[in-house]
């Protein structure tokens, strides 16, 4: 299939712009991500419509979460920010920068100036080098030729994550440390080009729960001093509260509600929201609520997603004739709460 007759059955962007920042270091403006699919090998057999019309913008030192559980979409958009897909229609732009047009040297630059926090820590560490090693292959990659210079910066890196005295954690290979010291160093790593954007995946779903709040502190610590915009991506609300200023709920590649933080946990509108918290333990007994019932079923086929809105098939709320026929756009039911359900429209 080519490219014209791909673009011509993209659906267009739901709503407008999503949480518009005052001074945005990234912009995402109705973002599509298709993988194509083929039968043995070459016969176009569909695509997978993993990120369908995501616009939101993020601010210089500002903290946004992207919500939503296995199959959502979260990890595609996250890929395609840090220039590892290229986008099937829309736009990326970073610092003034488009995406789309970044190639060779300039997107090699450009990922320099990305932090990335994988999700299991001692995967994302190669176990043949030791910490020294790991933390000083950034640099070499990126022309830091001078041996003192990336000694000194590898030392400030893990004294920053507190992995202290440095000089006992510099020889340790992976294996010889915990899995919050690995996340120690995985950060460090994150850090040591002094990124713009750090893109957290999922970073404390793999430690323990003593170990996950001092990570989470420390990377806001991370982010307040260093004046770091990041993008946290998760499926657990119980510990959005503690490091996100914004909240992007994710669903079957859409964005179906946006809040500030406290507005979307005391307010959730959207059904799939108040199922995703329902789902969520929050160590907070303050923080306790009514149990309601978690909508049954499985997230859709992102090859043949359902027509109109794509939870409606789970949905407890479900408008017939409604909901599934027309897509959602998203509603402004507060100040700067937006959410993309039949539910909201006005005079409802």
């Amino acid at each position: 299939m080519s490219e014209a007759t791909l673009q011509s059955d993209v659906t267009p962007v739901v709503g407008e712009m999503l949480h518009k920042a005052k001074d945005p270091l990234l912009i995402v403006d109705n973002l599509h991500v298709w993988y194509e699919l083929k039968k043995w090998g070459f016969a176009h057999a569909g695509y997978v419509r993993a990120v369908d019309g995501v616009s939101f913008e993020l601010q210089r030192g500002e903290t946004i979460a992207i919500v939503g559980e296995s199959g959502c979409g979260k990890s595609s958009l996250m890929k395609t920010i840090l220039g590892l897909n290229r986008p099937t229609q829309g736009e990326i732009i970073f610092d003034g920068r488009k995406l789309t047009e970044t190639k060779g040297e300039a997107l090699r630059l450009y990922r320099s100036e990305l932090g990335y926090v994988q999700q299991d820590p001692f995967g994302a560490l190669p176990t043949f080098m030791n910490v020294q090693s790991i933390l000083e292959e950034p640099l070499i990659i990126n022309g830091v030729k001078n041996k003192s210079e990336r000694l000194k910066r590898v030392e400030r890196a893990l004294t920053e994550v507190k992995l202290t005295p440095v000089n006992d954690f510099l020889p340790k290979f992976p294996h010889m440390l915990s899995g919050g010291q690995q996340q120690r160093v995985v950060i460090a790593r994150a850090m040591i080009m002094e990124p713009k954007l750090m893109v957290a995946d999922e970073p404390v779903s793999m430690l323990d729960a003593s170990v996950r709040v001092e990570i989470l502190k420390l990377l806001r610590g991370l982010q307040e001093q260093h004046q770091l915009a990041v993008i946290y991506i998760t499926h657990d609300l119980s510990t959005v509260r503690y490091f996100s200023e914004y909240i992007f709920v994710m669903y079957a590649g859409e964005i179906v509600e946006a809040a500030k933080v406290e507005d979307l946990l005391h307010n959730p509108q959207h059904p799939y929201t108040l199922a995703l918290l329902e789902a969520s333990s929050d160590p907070d007994a303050n923080n306790a609520r009514v149990i309601r019932e978690v909508p049954p079923g499985e997230p859709p086929s992102l090859v043949k997603p359902p027509s109109g809105c794509r939870f409606h098939p789970r949905c407890p709320k479900v408008i017939p004739g409604k909901c599934d026929v027309e897509r959602p756009p998203a509603f402004l039911t507060e100040p700067d709460h937006r959410v993309a359900c039949w539910l909201y429209e006005p005079g409802s």
